[in-house]
């Protein structure tokens, strides 16, 4: 029987290519995101509730037609709301799914269903953020649910035109009745909407020239009230999932081609719209300005204590930071309200895009008191972001408990240019010193194990503790096989080894006096600088002298700065040489076996922590390692990462410990030859008070009140006093790095004095020199220092570093004295000697140089400030960090075991 309705005749030739052209622009868009992205692997998620039908094979094979990975999740068809719920929340955060659809019951499309769908990942444009950009956005840049689209390109392959017609939509539900009612207006349609129950629905059927159905016709619906010529296109679900018995209740169909093509086209659309949220995926993983809600100040003067203006602002939620400046979900761990730890994948995320400006922040030969360098980072970043709009970073050290207990006090900043929550950075932070004690106190632990053990024990019974039967077999660990290679044993096999082969392995061999690895504390705590150990029964006599250390001073706390990925921490962390054995040979953290544990203790160390600034704008701490027996600056991989993430055309902060001649020279010569980053510019801080003092002033005293000559003007004082600052100057220009003065002001100081030091600056060979008074102010007080920052960071950059790593020891050792403290020269003493010529002949004379020296003068000699010249620079010894990848001349007789207890002499003890 002839069916009085329009069916699809004539449409299906036309179909047929606006689908396969749907399937080949999508497969064109795809591989040419591919080529540009050669490790992406775009995944759908398709969530189903019930049983499978022939639309699932329908996406499995566009999908893999088009270049596209599927995975499909099924529940039964009668899983409850919060089940559904529950599974498209774990694929929301699943970092490798790029899209979710949902193939759901009709009735199961709830608003708690829809409000789940995370809007990004929504191919389906089903969510209520997606059907509101529908309803009043660019349908252009929407996603509109594809059963939609495919009902409006059929109608239009039909009719040609769809402007003018009323269209009757019959038991649809939403989101497609939703999607379907604004497509059909927009293109000219009237549109009615009713069910099949409705009193009216004769009248409606009469007057429509289109029907689009939702659910199956009720058998007591007579065909007679359709009106004929009427263009009728099925979207049940019968017909959506190949379910439908053609002819069912009495709607016969001249060509069945529309019903048959429809979820074929629908799917299609469905492929388009994954590739789009592809592409937009991959546009938010690029380089994008931040949209920052910055935190408004309000300084009062006089300036509150910092803990007063820190308690005073309240910090943005740490994830709403997170977001704003680009990390995704799965990229950040949660420390409470204010801090997060950031994962490395963000790395591999962000490897093609380019980095930012990398600005360093110096300082003059410091006072005591210290001069503001984190102060001036803090207050520079706050200036950039929050008062200029351009995307910084701050990237600092995290302090020690010892020296924040002490007279020094916190690394936060200060004033109203610190970080936030005061407290929260001063204090354990997310647990990475403490992570850096457990690993560095294990090994000490297992050196005095072994050493006991091969004193008591045979090569025999060492052998069955080293490589235990363990369910009948004896096997080699990675480690120990490594270890047979050291030695040259080519055997895999443990009943294979011959006794001499045995005794090798078994035996390290440690001569207890060549012992160089201690264990740590982050206490002062000064009545355990020198302790005896082994003095329990069961130690069995062995009994020697020993020492703590303060945490930070531990080589595994630098070589958490110097790392460039958790393999590489690994494998510094198995170089680490503890002790020669008695034939002047290193032993390592390798050779006693432990690497991985202390892998392990460290594996949440190696993530930057992520906070705030009081304005707001972002920080990351990450690693501590002093200035004196290490390079001073905070990890490679915050910096990395903060690069990426501010893109081409912002900056990355972070500071060098003590004055430029020795943390800006190791920054250089160590830290950037280990990232690969070149520097942009140089921020040398300097201060009146400082200047003063190099200038012939009294000697500052932490915690004494300061003598009048520092309160009072006195130009003489500071002109006399800025030979130290254009020394400085000089020391950042022989690396080829444009330099700018910051002036961090006091409010003793005077116009007069201030005008002068940048005036002199200038002439010296300074890009810029300004006034900041970012400490009384924020970021506003730090305005001018920013412009001109970003004026040097674009001018021509000869960076380069000042000596060559084949150099031998001596004449790296030389090279600094000279040319960064204007020594006239340096003298070893035999026991520099003798360990220069050792760890040369070790192996270990190409690693750079990492002076020990004094940071209150150029010299060796605290007492000597200003430019001191003529000086022969001793060396007392000569030590190394090998994981870290340095040797650590002492220079001077000063006690260095004292200063990593009592945190640079200037710490008091308690």
């Amino acid at each position: 029987m002839d069916s009085p309705c329009r069916g699809a005749q004539g449409c299906k030739e036309s179909f047929a290519m606006n689908s396969s052209e749907i399937i080949q622009s999508s497969k064109k868009v795809l591989a040419s995101l591919k080529k540009k992205h050669p490790m992406l692997k775009p995944t759908l998620a398709i969530l189903q509730a019930g049983s499978y039908d022939l639309v699932q094979e329908m996406n499995k094979n566009l999908a893999e037609e088009i270049g596209l990975h599927i995975i499909h999740i099924w529940l039964p068809e009668d899983s409850r709301e919060d089940e559904i719920v529950g599974e498209i929340l774990k694929l929301n955060d699943d970092p490798t799914v790029h899209g979710l659809a949902l193939h759901l019951p009709e009735n199961a499309y709830s608003s708690k269903i829809l409000s789940a769908l995370k809007p990004e990942k929504d191919v389906d444009g089903v969510s209520a953020v997606n059907l509101g950009q529908l309803l009043y956005g660019d349908v252009y840049d929407c996603l509109p649910y594809p059963t939609a689209s495919a009902v409006i390109q059929l109608l239009e392959n039909i009719d040609r035109t769809i402007d003018g017609k009323k269209v009757l939509l019959v038991g649809t539900a939403a989101p497609l009745a939703a999607s379907l009612q604004c497509l059909l207006q927009r293109k000219g349609a009237m549109v009615m909407s009713c069910q099949w129950n409705t009193q009216q629905l004769q009248s409606k059927l009469h007057q429509a020239d289109v029907m689009v159905i939702g659910s199956s016709k009720p058998e007591e619906i007579p065909v007679s009230w359709i009106k004929p010529g009427t263009t009728i296109v099925n979207c049940s679900h019968d017909v959506l999932s190949g379910k439908l018995c053609y002819g069912h209740q009495g709607i016969k169909y001249g060509d069945r081609a529309a019903e048959e093509t429809l979820p074929s086209l629908a799917v299609a659309i469905r492929m388009q719209n994954m590739v789009k949220t592809t592409e937009r995926w991959i546009r938010s993983q690029q380089y994008r300005k931040w949209n920052l809600h910055c935190l408004k100040l309000h300084p009062l003067s006089p300036v509150p204590s910092d803990i007063e203006i820190s308690r005073a602002q309240s910090p943005k939620a740490v994830e709403v930071l997170a977001k704003e400046i680009g990390l995704l979900a799965d990229e950040i761990e949660i420390y409470g309200q204010t801090k997060a730890k950031v994962r490395l994948s963000l790395l591999e995320r962000l490897k093609d895009q380019p980095d930012g400006k990398y600005i360093l922040v110096a300082g003059i030969t410091p006072t005591p008191l210290g001069e503001g360098k984190s102060t001036v980072t803090i207050g520079l970043v706050q200036a950039l972001t929050a008062h200029l709009d351009i995307n910084s970073f701050a990237c600092l050290r995290q302090p020690s408990q010892g020296p924040t207990f002490g007279v020094k006090g916190g690394a936060a900043g200060g004033g109203y240019a610190q970080v936030i929550p005061m407290e929260e950075f001063n204090l354990h932070l997310t647990g990475d010193i403490h992570a850096i004690t457990a690993a560095n106190n294990l090994l000490a632990a297992a050196i005095d194990a072994r050493i006991l053990h091969e004193s008591t024990q045979s090569d025999k019974a060492l052998y069955s503790r080293l490589v235990p039967v363990v369910d009948g077999v004896r096997k080699f660990s990675s480690i120990q096989l490594a270890r047979l290679k050291r030695l040259g044993i080519s055997k895999s096999n443990p009943g294979a080894l011959t006794e001499e082969e045995i005794n090798k392995f078994v035996r390290l061999d440690i001569d207890p006096s060549t012992i160089t690895w201690q264990r740590v504390l982050d206490t002062n705590d000064r009545f355990l600088r020198k302790i005896t150990i082994g003095q329990a029964n069961t130690e069995k006599g062995f009994i020697r002298q020993a020492q703590f250390d303060i945490a930070v001073a531990s080589e595994i706390m630098a070589i958490l700065a110097l790392t460039t990925s958790l393999a590489d921490m690994k494998e510094r962390l198995g170089k680490m040489v503890v002790a020669n054995d008695k034939n002047e040979q290193p032993v390592t953290a390798e050779d006693l076996g432990v690497t991985g544990a202390l892998a392990v203790l460290m594996k949440d160390a190696i993530k930057p922590t992520l906070m705030q600034t009081l304005e707001g704008t972002p920080v990351f701490v990450h690693a501590g390692p002093f200035a004196n027996i290490a390079h001073g600056n905070s990890s490679v991989l915050a910096d990395k990462i903060a690069l990426k993430l501010v893109g081409e055309e912002g900056f990355v902060v972070t500071e060098a410990g003590f004055g430029a001649d020795i943390g800006m020279e190791k920054f250089f010569n160590i830290k950037c030859r280990v990232s690969g980053l070149i520097p942009n510019v140089v921020v040398l801080v300097a201060t009146i008070r400082a200047l003063k003092m190099h200038g012939g002033g009294p000697s500052v005293t932490a915690g004494a009140p300061l003598k009048k000559d520092y309160t009072e003007e006195n130009l003489q004082l500071v002109a006399d006093g800025c030979c130290n600052l254009q020394k400085q100057i000089q020391i950042a220009q022989l690396f080829g790095v444009p330099v700018v003065v910051a002036l961090n002001v006091f409010k003793t100081d005077s116009h007069a004095e201030i005008d002068l030091v940048c005036e002199i600056a200038k002439q010296s060979g300074a890009f810029d020199a300004l006034p900041c008074k970012h400490w009384s102010a924020g970021g506003k007080g730090a305005v001018e220092l920013a412009q001109a920052v970003r004026k040097a960071a674009n001018q021509k950059n000869n960076f380069r570093f000042l000596y060559n790593l084949e150099l031998p020891i001596v004449e790296k050792i030389r090279v600094i004295a000279q040319k960064v403290y204007g020594a006239q020269d340096i003298e070893l003493s035999p026991t520099a000697q003798t360990q220069i010529d050792r760890y040369s002949q070790q192996g270990f004379g190409n690693l750079p140089v990492c002076m020990a020296k004094t940071h209150l003068s150029l010299s060796h000699q605290p007492e000597r400030k200003g430019v001191p010249t003529g000086f022969i620079l001793p060396i007392s010894d000569v030590r190394a960090s090998i994981g870290a990848g340095f040797i650590y001349p002492l220079v001077g007789t000063h006690s260095f075991d004292i200063w990593l207890m009592n945190s640079a002499s200037h710490v008091s003890c308690f």
